[in-house]
């Protein structure tokens, strides 16, 4: 008897299994009608942030008296990066990007008549200025770049 029930036991649990392995599908299933629409950065966002981090690397061996290098010529792509959907490059995006660019060239300038934090602030104060007119949310997180 004991045996007999032991079989059956095992049978059961066998069958449940074989069950809870044909519902996943279903469950599957069901999984695959849920869309999700998930943030996609742009390009320009992808390049803003990754500015980003490298004027806090800059402004790191600024302070500690460390040489910058040289000028990231990727900083050339703000001209053409592919933005956002819903914006799109007018002209005072483009007067922006045009003195952000002579301002990051002039920081690495080794014969430059200002300091190098002068310079690097002043790239700073750009970026501020131009997410003024557009984008205003990373403005608090740029602040954070300056040299005081």
């Amino acid at each position: 008897m004991k045996i007999m029930s032991s079989c059956f036991g095992l049978l059961l649990l066998v069958m449940s299994c074989q069950n809870a392995e044909q519902e996943q599908p279903a469950a599957i299933e069901n999984s695959e009608k849920i869309v999700y629409d998930m943030y996609q950065p742009s390009e320009m966002a992808n390049l803003m942030n990754a500015m980003y981090a490298h004027n806090e690397t800059v402004k790191e061996a600024i302070l500690a008296g460390e040489d910058i290098g040289q000028f990231p010529m990727d900083f050339l792509e703000i001209h053409t990066a592919e933005l956002s959907e819903f914006k799109y490059r007018n002209e005072t995006f483009q007067s922006f990007s045009q003195l952000f660019i002579l301002a990051q060239k002039e920081l690495y300038n080794p014969d430059a008549e200002t300091s190098q934090v002068s310079r690097f602030n002043n790239v700073v104060n750009l970026c501020i200025a131009c997410h003024q007119t557009e984008c205003t949310g990373p403005i608090s997180r740029i602040k954070k770049l300056h040299i005081k």
